[in-house]
């Protein structure tokens, strides 16, 4: 009987240690990191590494009200300050966009030579590490900084994989994605096909940039003309707001309404624009 005891006493132990380990005290599984939210992507594809998202809105905050006191004591409208500040806040986010436009575009133009001098380097049996690290005086002058942090880190710490990571969210460019996962599978598996990979990628993005630099030629002036027309009302509107009777207009909940629903079918035909002329862009799968 003591022993038949002794093992029930044992059985139910363990069942209240089950129980009370499967409650609040259990051990928290580790959540998967997360990846750079939306906008730091945007950051980084705008070369602005430095700056987070929390940087940027608190640059939109400040600009938006810097805008609304500006207007605000030109013109003493407060409908038509706030529709400036709105514009004001939103003026960051549209820079950040453009200068990634622009990064992109100057990417585009030197990827072939930094692939072409991947291959020659490649072909002069260098290893991967050195080719890459060469990459950040004989490679191409908007590329070099991003090499150059590569060539450090793996100097310093010898983990080629980890220093690839890096690499890739520096570059923040689906080009460079691809050529970081090859160099990867390469230096994981081997193969000797390499070089004759790297030449067609090179030979590929070069005609993927003379065509796209035509299409956006032929585009430029249309997209242009589509801002100015956007643009003119608004500027027409701050000169008018300095008018004591325009004043009395917009400071009316009709003027108000009218503004609202000016500001809308203005960002919608914009919009609307933009997605009418804009270009396939390469999508960062492999990030």
């Amino acid at each position: 009987m003591s022993l038949v005891g002794a093992l029930l006493g044992l059985v139910l132990g363990v069942g209240v240690l089950l129980v009370w380990r499967s409650g609040p005290r259990a051990p928290q599984r580790r959540r998967a990191a997360r990846g750079p939210s939306r906008r730091q992507q945007r950051l980084a594809a705008a070369g602005l590494s430095g700056v987070n998202s929390a940087q940027l809105g608190a640059l939109q905050v400040g600009l938006g009200l810097l805008v609304l006191v500006v207007v605000l004591l030109t013109t003493g409208a407060v409908t038509v300050s706030l529709v400036f500040a709105a514009f004001g806040f939103a003026l960051p986010v549209v820079q950040v966009r453009r200068l990634a436009a622009k990064r992109r575009a100057d990417l585009r133009e030197v990827w072939p030579e930094a692939v072409d001098n991947l291959s020659s380097a490649v072909r002069a049996g260098l290893s991967l590490p050195e080719a890459l690290s060469a990459l950040s005086t004989r490679g191409p002058e908007v590329l070099r900084p991003p090499f150059t942090r590569f060539a450090a880190e793996y100097r310093s710490s010898g983990r080629f994989g980890d220093c690839l990571d890096r690499l890739k969210e520096a570059l923040a460019d689906p080009v460079g994605d691809r050529i970081v996962e090859t160099l990867r599978v390469a230096r994981e598996v081997g193969g000797s096909d390499l070089g004759r990979v790297l030449r067609t990628l090179a030979s590929f993005l070069r005609e993927d940039a003379r065509a796209r630099a035509e299409l956006e030629t032929r585009q430029g002036w249309v997209v242009q003309a589509a801002r100015l027309a956007v643009a003119a009302p608004w500027v027409v509107l701050l000169l008018l707001a300095t008018q004591s009777t325009t004043l009395a207009a917009y400071d009316s909940p009709v003027g108000t309404a009218l503004l609202l629903g000016g500001a809308a079918v203005c960002l919608a035909a914009y919009r609307l624009m933009l997605r009418i002329g804009r270009l396939p862009q390469d999508v960062r799968v492999l990030q």
